[in-house]
C-alpha cells in the first residue's frame, strides 16, 4: 500500500524511530476498508498482527448478533509482572458512514486524507498506538499485570459491537479500562459523557389533492415541521443537548402529505433531564398533530448511559500518574458523545477515554497530528507499565 509523504524536518533518535513506525502502520491500516458491520478482511489484519505477538484472538460471536460479519474480538496478554491491576484497552475496528478508498497524506507533522474522504483516525490512531504499545512491552520486556485486549465492531452505528459483546469472555476480569477514542492532546482523559436518548417520531395526517380539495388533507409535514419549531434544541446548558437530524416525508408535490417520519436525539449528564427533554420533544409533536387532527405514533430508545469517574478513581489516578511521568499535564474532559466506555462503565468496568492524536472526526478535515500521536503511545505505555 501506498501513500504520499511530504517531507518534514528529520528528528533524532528513539522517537523519530517510533514516529516513523506509528505513521507507517497507521497508514497501512487507514487504507484498508472497515466500514461498520463489514469489519471482517480489516480484523484478519488486526488477527495477523497480534499473532506476531503469540497473542490469538478469541471472537465472541457478535456478528451473528448484530447482523454483521465479524465478531468483537478478545485477547488476553499474560502479566510480566506483581502487584499490577488487570487492564483492559480497546478501541474500535470500523470508521463512520461509507467512505472507502481512503488515501492518506503525510504532510509535516500531520497525515490527512487526499481530501474526498474521512481519513479514519478515529479509531484507527488508537488501533496503532495499541498495536505499538504492545510490542514494546514485548520487546523490551516491561512489566506490567494482566492485560485484556479488546477490539470491538459496529461502534460508529450506535455502540452496537460493545453492547452485543459478551463480557463473561473477558477474563481475567478487568479491574479498569482505557479507550482509545479521544482526541489531539496527549495527556487528556474523558472522564464523563452524558446519558443518550433516541426518539423517532411517525406523524399521520391525511392524503388529499393539492390542488382540487386540499382543505380535505390533514399535512403531515406542515404538522412535523410546527412541532420542530416549538422544540428546545441544541445546546440548551452546559449539560444538555437535542437535535432533530433526520426527517422524510410526502410522495408528491400535488399530494398533500399524509406521513412524515423524522428523529432526534437528546443528550445529558443528568439522566433526569434528559428524561424531561425527551418528553418536551414528544409533547410538542403530540400537541401540534392533535390541534390539526393527525395522529402520532413515537419511540423512545435509550442509545446509551452516562458515566462520571473522578480523580479519586483508580482508572483516573493512574492515568494522570503515568502521564506526568512521560511529562504530559493530565486534564480531565467532560465529553459530550458516547463512546465503548459508556457501555464498559455500564457493565462495571471503569473506563475512560484517552487522547490519540485524533482531530476533527467524522469529517473531510480530519487529521492526525504526528508528534501527538506519539507522546500519546508513551503514555499509554506508562499506563500499563506504572507500578
Amino acid at each position: 500500500m501506498n501513500y504520499h509523504v511530504v517531507p518534514h524536518q528529520p528528528q533524532k533518535g528513539r522517537r523519530k524511530m517510533d514516529r516513523d513506525a506509528l505513521v507507517s502502520e497507521f497508514c497501512e491500516l487507514v487504507q484498508i476498508d472497515s466500514l461498520s458491520r463489514h469489519e471482517a478482511a480489516f480484523a484478519e489484519v488486526i488477527v495477523g498482527k497480534m499473532a506476531e505477538l503469540g497473542l490469538e484472538a478469541r471472537r465472541d460471536g457478535a456478528a451473528a448478533r448484530i447482523d454483521g460479519d465479524c465478531d468483537n474480538l478478545i485477547f488476553r496478554v499474560p502479566a510480566s509482572a506483581d502487584g499490577y491491576p488487570v487492564i483492559m484497552i480497546n478501541s474500535h475496528l470500523d470508521t463512520v458512514g461509507d467512505d472507502t478508498g481512503i488515501q492518506p497524506v503525510v504532510e509535516g507533522d500531520e497525515v490527512r486524507s487526499a481530501g474526498d474522504t474521512i481519513l479514519g483516525a478515529d479509531a484507527k490512531a488508537g488501533l496503532t498506538i495499541m498495536l505499538a504499545a504492545l510490542r514494546k512491552l514485548d520487546a523490551d520486556n516491561l512489566p506490567h499485570g494482566e492485560l485484556v485486549v479488546v477490539f470491538t465492531v459496529a461502534e460508529e452505528v450506535g455502540l452496537v459491537g460493545a453492547r452485543a459483546l459478551d463480557f463473561q469472555m473477558l477474563q481475567p476480569r478487568p479491574e479498569i479500562a482505557y479507550v482509545l477514542d479521544g482526541g489531539i492532546t496527549p495527556g487528556e482523559m474523558t472522564t464523563q459523557a452524558p446519558y443518550a436518548d433516541k426518539i423517532e417520531f411517525e406523524v399521520r395526517g391525511k392524503a388529499a389533492h393539492a390542488g382540487v380539495e386540499p382543505e380535505k388533507g390533514i399535512n403531515s409535514i406542515q404538522i412535523a415541521a410546527e412541532a420542530i419549531a416549538q422544540m428546545k434544541l441544541g445546546r440548551l446548558d452546559d449539560e444538555c443537548t437535542a437535535n432533530i437530524g433526520k426527517i422524510e416525508g410526502g410522495t408528491a408535490t400535488n399530494i398533500v402529505p399524509e406521513l412524515t417520519q423524522f428523529q432526534g436525539e437528546a443528550r445529558s449528564h443528568q439522566e433526569e433531564k434528559l428524561v424531561a427533554q425527551s418528553r418536551h420533544m414528544s409533547q410538542m409533536v403530540e400537541e401540534a398533530a392533535a390541534e390539526r387532527g393527525a395522529t402520532v405514533e413515537s419511540e423512545r430508545e435509550r442509545s446509551y448511559n452516562g458515566f462520571a469517574l473522578g480523580p479519586d478513581d483508580l482508572v483516573v489516578q493512574r492515568g494522570m500518574a503515568a502521564a506526568q511521568q512521560v511529562g504530559l499535564e493530565p486534564r480531565l474532559n467532560k465529553g459530550g458523545g458516547g463512546s465503548d466506555a459508556n457501555i464498559f462503565n455500564e457493565h462495571g468496568i471503569p473506563s475512560v477515554i484517552v487522547a490519540t492524536g485524533a482531530h476533527r472526526p467524522h469529517t473531510t478535515d480530519e487529521l492526525l497530528h504526528i508528534p501527538s500521536m506519539v507522546q500519546c503511545f508513551e503514555w499509554l505505555v506508562a499506563i500499563l507499565t506504572t507500578d
